[in-house]
């Protein structure tokens, strides 16, 4: 469970004042608000990318306001994937569980789950360069789940992919939510993502919960 009590974010003329939500384990939750409105900050904030000026953040009733990125078991998909041109699929996979020293056994295991799970064992040895845009998502997403987080962020994942490819992306996204119990937050300002995905819907506007 993510909770986010009186959170107060400043950054500039930009504030965001007394947020307060509650997302209970196993729940998808969207995120949803118009451009600029603080949805990404917010995920920010609960990731360690973004300093808060005051509030709580407790996962599953841990404190974690003020841990490190990388302390805070949450995992992260970014908008653009993110992903390492200079790394085949395999490698990126696996990334996260080298940075915590995984042996090596362990991480060819996990990334063989992995990419079972995703549906891209014939893109293992693939450069990312080469990659569709649904294909780099789900190598996102891969990387994200990696470690076993114990949450799940997602910013705006599927924005910028057409039709066709969103579409199998959201019935990527129903299944790893019932196979793999995930808890999660989206951030969207899609009303189709929220109307396929969501368990729950939190909307933001004037820097306020509403």
């Amino acid at each position: 469970m993510l909770a986010v009590k009186n959170l107060s974010i400043r950054q500039g003329d930009f504030n965001l004042h007394d947020i307060n939500f509650q997302i209970e384990k196993g729940k998808y939750v969207v995120l949803m608000g118009k451009t600029g409105c603080g949805k990404t900050t917010i995920m920010e904030a609960i990731l360690g990318l973004r300093k808060i000026h005051s509030g709580e953040l407790l996962l599953n009733g841990l404190d974690i306001s003020r841990l490190k990125p990388s302390e805070r078991m949450i995992g992260y998909v970014p908008q653009d994937g993110a992903l390492f041109s200079s790394m085949d699929v395999q490698s990126n996979l696996g990334f996260a569980l080298r940075i915590r020293k995984w042996k090596k056994d362990q991480i060819a295991a996990r990334v063989s789950e992995l990419a079972d799970l995703l549906g891209v064992d014939y893109l293992l040895s693939r450069k990312i360069s080469g990659l569709s845009g649904g294909e780099r998502q789900r190598i996102a997403l891969g990387r994200g789940l990696a470690f076993y987080p114990e949450f799940l962020c997602l910013d705006e994942p599927l924005s910028a992919l057409d039709e066709p490819t969103r579409d199998e992306m959201y019935e990527l996204l129903l299944k790893l939510k019932k196979e793999l119990n995930i808890t999660a937050l989206h951030v969207t300002h899609s009303k189709k993502d929220a109307k396929i995905l969501a368990d729950q819907i939190i909307k933001i506007e004037d820097g306020k919960i509403v």
